[in-house]
């Protein structure tokens, strides 16, 4: 067994730069009492997550009960990275909405959502594990 940690906490500047490398997470919100996560893709701009969206549950959700979670994870070969914000849902409106023409932050899936809306971030942690997964050297090849 190593004396080697392999869960390293990263910095905040550490979880914005995997935040602004990535574009797709999933977003928690309350919902008439439940939790609901859902995709979105999303842009960041400066300490904030940008995404859109159109009227229903989603906007709903954060709409009434701004409090929100987002979370962006990636696993690749030997290592995993997960970023968690914590914050409140803002819909931006009238100029403030005009931000999305400079930010890469488009609907995926050819569907109308003309509202923009921001997580302004209270809080972000980063973990970065580097993994062993052991059961992966019993696979078989081929």
């Amino acid at each position: 067994m190593s004396d080697r940690d392999p869960v390293h906490v990263l910095h905040p500047e550490e979880a914005w730069g995997f935040l602004r490398s990535h574009e797709f997470g999933r977003l928690a919100f309350h919902l008439v009492g439940e939790v609901h996560i859902v995709p979105i893709n999303y842009a960041v701009d400066g300490e904030r997550l940008v995404f859109m969206t159109a009227e229903g549950s989603k906007l709903f959700g954060v709409t009434a009960n701004p409090d929100v979670a987002f979370e962006v994870d990636e696993v690749a070969e030997e290592r995993a990275t997960s970023v968690i914000c914590r914050g409140r849902t803002r819909t931006l409106e009238g100029q403030a909405a005009y931000v999305v023409e400079r930010l890469p932050v488009r609907p995926w899936v050819d569907t109308p959502k003309s509202i923009v809306v921001a997580i302004e971030v209270d809080e972000i942690s980063g973990r970065r594990f580097d993994l062993t997964r052991p059961w992966m050297r019993d696979l078989p090849t081929g």
